[in-house]
Formats: structure tokens, C-alpha cells, sequence
């Protein structure tokens, strides 16, 4: 895949943005801008969008970097979810996955490459992380507040 499909829709409450990129490093960059104009339909700081754009680097770089082994390039796909008083973004592939509880360790027990999941931890308001329903792939999801 050499391009990304963005799609939008609405559900009964609010704006579902898509976005499907091939798992490489330099389409990151497009979640991002993505959530930029997300962003500018709600009133949000200016510190609250750089928050929620670490967060979605880090979820979206982990499954960049760990979903797929070897020569093979799948995709990541981006769901973005404005509710009247909510940001919901999900982050899902469909490649090797991981265990769930090594999303659990400890703060202290953490290494460079183990910071992602703590950090989207600390931005975010609620986070789920495991496989997607089909049991296939990994999952993470996370919300955050908007004033």
C-alpha cells in the first residue's frame, strides 16, 4: 500500500474519523496532522492537542514497530471519535499482537522502549489495550475529556 484512505462518518452523537496507513515510521506523521484538524472542531488548548498527539505517536509507533516481523508491511488503522464531550482514538493492526499484561509493569520497572504504554497511561483518561474481537492483531484504545 503506498496511500492512506481517510474516511469520516457520523454516529448519533458525534464525528468517527478513519484513517488506514501502511505500518511504516513516516506515515505517523498523518495521524498526527489528522488530529490536528480533529482538533480544530472543538475548543481545545493548545496543550491538551499536543498531549493527545504524543499519545497517538506512541500507540501508533508501537504498532508500527512491533505488529508486523520481518519484510512484511501491513497496515495501522486510526479511528478517531469526537463526542460532544470526548475524544475516543483507536489504534488496531493485524499483526503479531502482544500480551497484554506487559502493558502492566510497574513505572519504575520500565525501559526506554517500554514507555509508550505509561505515557499514553498518563495523558489519556481511560485505556484499553489487547487484541482486537477477532483475536487477531492488537487494540489499544484510549479517551480523553474535552473541557
Amino acid at each position: 500500500m503506498v496511500g492512506e484512505v481517510a474516511t469520516s462518518s457520523r454516529n448519533g452523537d458525534g464525528l468517527i474519523v478513519r484513517l488506514t496507513i501502511p505500518a511504516r515510521p513516516e506515515y505517523i506523521t498523518l495521524c498526527r496532522l489528522a488530529l490536528t484538524g480533529i482538533g480544530r472542531l472543538r475548543a481545545m488548548s493548545d496543550e491538551l492537542l499536543a498531549d493527545l498527539k504524543l499519545a497517538l505517536t506512541e500507540a501508533a509507533s508501537n504498532s508500527v514497530r512491533h505488529a508486523y516481523a520481518g519484510e512484511h508491511v501491513g497496515v495501522v488503522e486510526i479511528s478517531y471519535e469526537l463526542l460532544p464531550d470526548r475524544l475516543v482514538i483507536e489504534v488496531t493492526d493485524d499483526g503479531e499482537g502482544f500480551d497484554p499484561a506487559e502493558a502492566h509493569v510497574p513505572p519504575e520497572e520500565l525501559s526506554e522502549g517500554g514507555l509508550g504504554i505509561a505515557i499514553i497511561r498518563a495523558i489519556a483518561d481511560d485505556v484499553q489495550i489487547g487484541a482486537q474481537p477477532s483475536g487477531k492483531g492488537s487494540r489499544l484504545r484510549f479517551e480523553k475529556a474535552l473541557d
